[in-house]
């Protein structure tokens, strides 16, 4: 999925908080947004996703507005992931069973993406019964297990051991090599963007700087 971003303003109060005139994510890339603290990073992320529709301008997703296919398609992992208190393997499937996939074939998937995300031993485990890195590790499973078209990532990192880590990048590149799905992940760290991403998107101030 491209995005497309013209004469974007969010304002907090008398704040400027985004201002983008014009800005393109490629299809089918891995794109990082990295800056300092306060640069407007989720805010961007969120007006994406639609969370926040309070912004003037234009966003537009292989050339149409936000609509009901177009949030069927995507998902969001956000810094702190919130999980149902029911058991991870529940947590997973939740998106196939909103879709309405065969019980099956939702078997399958949640299968394959817990072997992935090396998450067997979690899948009795009610999600708010995990660690930190755990419950990203579930979160990511959940987002990658329905294979969006765009895959939003909020820090899906901060704050975790580097083995999981290791495992969350592994997973987030096989993820686009597999199914050409759009990335867009925010992160402090200009290491993991150089890592992992194709194209790197600098704020600062709310501004997309060279």
């Amino acid at each position: 999925m491209e995005l497309n971003i013209e004469n974007l303003h969010k304002k907090y109060g008398d704040k400027a908080i985004l201002d983008i005139p014009l800005l393109t994510v490629e299809e089918g890339k891995i794109t990082g947004i990295t800056g300092p603290n306060g640069s407007g990073k989720s805010t961007l992320l969120n007006t994406i996703s639609g969370i926040d529709r309070d912004f003037h301008g234009k966003v537009s997703y292989n050339g149409e507005p936000l609509n009901k296919d177009v949030a069927r398609n995507m998902t969001y992992v956000f810094q702190k992931p919130y999980l149902f208190r029911r058991k991870v393997y529940d947590n997973i499937a939740y998106p196939l069973k909103l879709r309405k996939i065969h019980k099956d074939k939702i078997k399958e998937l949640v299968d394959e993406v817990i072997k992935r995300l090396e998450i067997a031993d979690l899948i009795d485990k009610r999600g708010h019964q995990l660690s930190g890195g755990e419950s990203q590790k579930v979160a990511l499973a959940r987002a990658l297990v329905f294979r969006p078209k765009l895959l939003l990532l909020d820090e899906p990192t901060s704050n975790i051991d580097p083995e999981s880590i290791k495992v969350l990048e592994r997973e987030i590149v096989r993820f686009n090599e597999e199914t050409k799905g759009t990335v867009l992940i925010v992160t402090h760290n200009l290491d993991q963007a150089q890592r992992i991403c194709n194209d790197i998107i600098y704020l600062n101030f709310g501004r997309v700087s060279d």
